[in-house]
């Protein structure tokens, strides 16, 4: 299997590139606003409540946006939904830029939330039509991996550039950004069926390689998705992730300079560390690792649920940065608790593809990414009121430990084995 795999023509990873530098782009669009929370402090006087909200703002809109976005998938196809996501983001970008204040800033981050909705339910269906399943982790990967990268590369970069020329000329260069993506989305995503340079033997390497049972059978309703275990499961867990994910995205180079007395510059520096790290085990250990056992015959169910379980009990370790002393502490339990989450992450993405039928696996991306975004939006605004109350990061790192215990419980008791749902309409595997 592994040979037929290395002896095929690759096309195929020309999509998971593809599909990777639209995730780093759009995520260098939301870790603006975290860089820019000193100097929106300056221009409109924000506390740290309203910036919880401010940051929350874009996942309401994202959130909203997930069970339609889902449905437009499995009907119009990623090409044409993306497409249209992308145009809307980079616009988002340039109203963010233009807005004279805070009520305008509010409404262009809802917008970037309507243009971003359909990226990680695409790149989902994406992959599950693209790929066989024993490389799907990777492929994942590529995708997942790019969002830390975002954070460890945009967050220092965008932060030399609001220090030298302002946080307006910040969010109008991602917005350009932007709009150069879209040039090379339109011009190179193709379909498989539609792709005219995708020879037969790498066609049908795909189709072989798939694991029919979870591909074939009629479409579900948003109705009966919503009631399977391993739907539920998969959410919790994916929530608890998604959590902890946005409360470092939009609190931790804040939490660094107040709570450790770092300066803005060595903030944003500091704050690439983690994610660095973070981009390094999605890759290596969520992506190459899985893919590799897998394709050595290990059991692939058991694989991917000891790398998700036991990467998401690695988030853990926010309890130990709840209580650093020093800066090295807070980054070594941070890179613990991201990165163990990050091995998990591209496991958890590519399980609607292995469980759903091929006609609902962009229902079953909104679901999860409709769970992950209303855990984002509560940990952003939570965490803007602890702050505010106890002038402290310990209590918000503490609730989010809870809520990794409740995630790794519905991966374990709900989402079970990973492996095609049962239903009245699917054959038991």
């Amino acid at each position: 299997m592994a040979a037929t795999i290395k002896g095929a023509p690759r096309r195929r990873w020309r999509i998971a590139w593809l599909l990777g530098l639209g995730v780093l782009v759009n995520y260098f669009d939301r870790v603006n606003l975290s860089v820019s929370h000193g100097a929106l402090y300056t221009a409109f006087g924000i506390s740290d409540v309203a910036f919880g909200y401010l940051s929350a703002a874009y996942n309401w809109s994202y959130a909203l946006c997930q069970l339609p976005v889902g449905v437009m998938l499995d009907r119009l196809g990623v090409g044409r939904v993306q497409r249209i996501g992308i145009f809307i983001w980079s616009m988002a970008s340039f109203a963010g830029a233009l807005s004279p204040n805070l009520t305008g800033l509010f409404g262009a981050r809802l917008l970037l939330g309507i243009g971003e909705a359909p990226t990680f339910p695409a790149n989902a269906k994406a992959i599950g039509v693209w790929f066989p399943t024993n490389e799907r982790s990777f492929a994942t990967s590529l995708t997942d991996a790019a969002a830390k990268a975002a954070s460890a590369i945009g967050v220092p970069l965008l932060g030399i550039l609001l220090l030298r020329v302002g946080w307006r000329w910040s969010f109008a260069a991602t917005g350009a950004i932007s709009l150069l993506y879209l040039l090379v989305f339109r011009g190179l995503y193709r379909e498989p069926e539609e792709d005219p340079e995708l020879t037969e033997a790498e066609r049908r390497l795909i189709a072989e390689m798939a694991e029919t049972p979870a591909a074939e059978g009629p479409a579900l309703s948003l109705g009966e998705l919503l009631r399977q275990r391993k739907v539920i499961g998969l959410s919790l867990g994916f929530g608890a992730y998604n959590y902890v994910f946005y409360l470092f995205l939009a609190w931790l180079p804040s939490y660094l300079s107040a709570a450790l007395h770092i300066d803005a510059l060595h903030s944003f520096l500091y704050t690439g560390v983690p994610w660095l790290f973070a981009t390094a085990t999605d890759l290596f250990i969520g992506g190459l690792l899985v893919d590799a056992l897998v394709s050595r015959g290990w059991n692939a169910p058991l694989v991917r649920k000891v790398v998700l379980v036991a990467g998401t009990a690695c988030g853990l370790g926010i309890l130990g940065a709840a209580h650093a002393h020093s800066a090295m502490q807070a980054l070594m339990w941070i890179s613990v608790s991201i990165g163990g989450l990050s091995a998990a992450a591209p496991v958890g993405w590519s399980i609607p593809a292995l469980i759903t039928p091929r006609a609902s696996v962009g229902k079953v991306g909104g679901i999860v990414n409709f769970v992950c975004q209303a855990s984002g939006i509560t940990a952003q605004i939570v965490t803007g009121y602890i702050v505010k109350a106890t002038h402290s990061y310990a209590l918000a790192f503490g609730i989010s430990a809870i809520y990794l215990l409740i995630g790794i419980a519905g991966y374990l008791v709900l989402l079970g084995r990973i492996e095609p749902m049962k239903t009245s309409y699917l054959p038991a595997a």
